[in-house]
């Protein structure tokens, strides 16, 4: 009986070193100029204000380091919470009314039963167009009881109409102003929402038998609802930034818009007439913190309704 010889162990071959890509320099190359700009416009203000926020200018012992004083006196600072109050009433009463405005003018352009369509849209967007510097003039000289469009009424007429720039109604003038400036700017956003949808949505809807105010509240609101929550976003955003129409308006209105009258206003005066460099630093770095926090609050909201 033979046996036969065990096969030769096979020796293993070496497996082949895998050679690590190279990393391509390409894409940065391509993002690098724009990550420059973005670091020194945006990045580097951010930081010296922050900077700035943590020294205090006194008079003995000049630019001082402070902490988080200037930020304490911001958060007990009466005339800081009066500005936030009342662009905070405005962003309440003002948002909602201008996107109401807006979006009846986006269902109406695209309702297709609007005669006129294209210069109705044109018409509403172009006062976006008009600088804010420019309309605030305009309807300041509107507003006044003396030279302006009401003080030729109560001429006119005989009767004595509220003054548009008295402390009841400034902030409802300025609203006003806003309104009319920027109600166009969110209907091109409602009505470009809109164009998107599929048709075969109004086609099945009409087939069902659905009116008007059904395909509205079933198919255009549910389809623009990210359109809303963006133009919500970015009229929040404005509310606090509320600056220009102030302080043209108050030239003409001195008692009625005091140099507290909006975040944005105190912080210009604090800088530029009263020399607080680093609390007027400080009043913008919170107020930025409160305006990102409330609009990323409300497009947590939007995001989960839409979910």
């Amino acid at each position: 009986m033979t046996t036969s010889a065990a096969p030769a162990p096979v020796a293993a071959r070496p497996s082949p070193r895998r050679s690590r890509p190279r990393r391509s320099w390409t894409g940065w190359a391509f993002i690098g100029p724009f990550m420059a700009v973005f670091a020194l416009v945006f990045l580097a203000p951010i930081a010296y204000s922050v900077y700035l926020s943590l020294f205090q200018d006194r008079l003995i012992g000049g630019n001082t380091f402070v902490g988080l004083d200037n930020y304490v006196r911001a958060l007990t600072d009466a005339q800081f919470w009066s500005g936030l109050g009342r662009v905070s009433l405005f962003l309440v009463v003002q948002v909602p009314v201008m996107l109401f405005l807006a979006l009846l003018a986006a269902l109406a352009v695209d309702s297709g039963r609007l005669y006129g369509r294209d210069f109705f849209r044109i018409s509403i967007f172009l006062p976006y167009a008009v600088p804010a510097v420019v309309a605030s003039l305009m309807w300041g000289f509107m507003y006044g009881t003396r030279f302006g469009l009401v003080g030729n009424v109560n001429d006119a007429l005989g009767v004595s109409l509220p003054d548009p720039l008295s402390p009841d109604l400034v902030l409802a003038s300025i609203g006003n102003i806003v309104t009319w400036e920027f109600v166009g700017y969110n209907m091109l956003i409602f009505y470009s929402a809109l164009r998107v949808v599929p048709i075969s949505l109004y086609e099945a809807a009409e087939i069902d038998g659905a009116g008007q105010l059904r395909t509205i509240t079933a198919i255009k609101l549910p389809a623009i609802r990210g359109a809303m929550v963006i133009a919500t976003i970015f009229s929040i955003i404005g509310s606090f930034q509320l600056f220009n129409e102030p302080s043209i308006l108050q030239k003409l209105a001195p008692n009625a818009i005091t140099s507290d009258f909006t975040p944005n206003l105190f912080t210009y005066s604090l800088a530029f007439a009263g020399q607080q460099h680093n609390y007027a630093a400080t009043v913008a770095i919170v107020m930025g913190l409160i305006t990102m926090v409330i609009a990323y609050t409300v497009q947590l909201r939007g995001m989960r309704k839409g979910a």
